[in-house]
């Protein structure tokens, strides 16, 4: 299916930087293209309070849609960033690659601004062939959203997560419910502390404690 979404872009530069006009001239062609449809750009030494209000800490930095990127990129590679906003196989490529390569901090603060990067994030625990290391971002990413209240509203995409086959996608699952902090994750909660497997019962009775009553 072609995508027809059309994201916005920031762009944020500083005096000096090689490598800001490369992408500045690659995005505004982009928009000329009407591939974007806004793109906003900010120098950072006029403004740092935009830096700082996003923990920019190196410029070139860019958002296209919900991704967040640095460096110098050319024009092909943020088109095909471009492509990839509207997908959700494409959002979890940009995770799945931000978390490989260490990019953890990244990620939370992309997924903070842009929730609906959540939902392709669990299915990327969702998914066994996902490697160890990425798995256990997507923990910590949860994690850290969870005290904020984020995790309230994706009961129902955990719950599927619940009725895999795999104990450690259950598992994962129990966990997961637990730091919803959402009465609605009690009943699906109960049916995974009577699982076959006793790992994901025991995760699945400590999340019971910690969850509200409805």
């Amino acid at each position: 299916m072609t995508n027809t979404i059309v994201p916005d872009a920031e762009l944020m530069i500083a005096s000096g930087c090689v490598h800001c006009p490369v992408v500045l001239a690659g995005l505004t062609e982009l928009v000329k293209a009407g591939k974007i449809g806004r793109l906003e750009v900010v120098n950072i030494a006029r403004h740092p309070e935009f830096a700082e209000e996003r923990g920019v800490r190196g410029v070139p930095w860019i958002r296209i849609g919900p991704f967040e990127l640095t460096g110098e990129h050319g024009q092909a590679e943020l088109a095909g960033f471009v492509t990839r906003a509207g997908s959700v196989t494409g959002m979890m490529e940009y995770l799945r690659e931000g978390l490989e390569t260490g990019g953890l901090d990244r990620v939370i603060r992309a997924c903070r601004r842009s929730p609906e990067l959540l939902p392709p994030l669990l299915r990327l625990a969702d998914d066994l062939e996902t490697p160890f290391a990425v798995r256990i971002g997507v923990g910590a990413v949860l994690e850290e959203l969870a005290p904020e209240g984020m995790l309230s509203g994706l009961v129902e995409e955990i719950t599927i997560l619940a009725a895999s086959e795999h104990s450690q996608v259950r598992a994962d699952a129990a966990h997961f419910l637990g730091l919803s902090g959402s009465a609605d994750a009690r009943a699906p909660l109960e049916r995974l502390s009577e699982d076959d497997d006793p790992e994901v019962r025991e995760i699945a009775a400590e999340s019971l404690k910690v969850l509200p009553h409805q």
